[in-house]
């Protein structure tokens, strides 16, 4: 279940245009090919995981919102 290039590039596009910002970047990881490193100005910041079920293909965007980094936006 890796990822394409394609796939990258076309999840990348989307990321750019949804959240309105250029610095996405996406990387693959080095122990896992079902999933990817989802960088923003070159910090990670989330991780995508691909699924395929019943022939149908979803992307799981998952980040983790650590209590220091909130208290830094308060």
């Amino acid at each position: 279940m890796t990822f394409t290039a394609e796939e990258m590039s076309t999840l990348q596009k989307y990321l750019q245009s949804k959240f309105g910002h250029t610095g996405f970047a996406l990387k693959m990881r080095d122990k896992a090919n079902d999933s990817v490193e989802v960088l923003l100005n070159g910090e990670f910041i989330a991780v995508i995981y691909k699924n395929i079920d019943e022939g149908e293909t979803s992307y799981d965007f998952n980040m983790a919102i650590l209590d220091i980094d909130l208290r830094d936006a308060a």
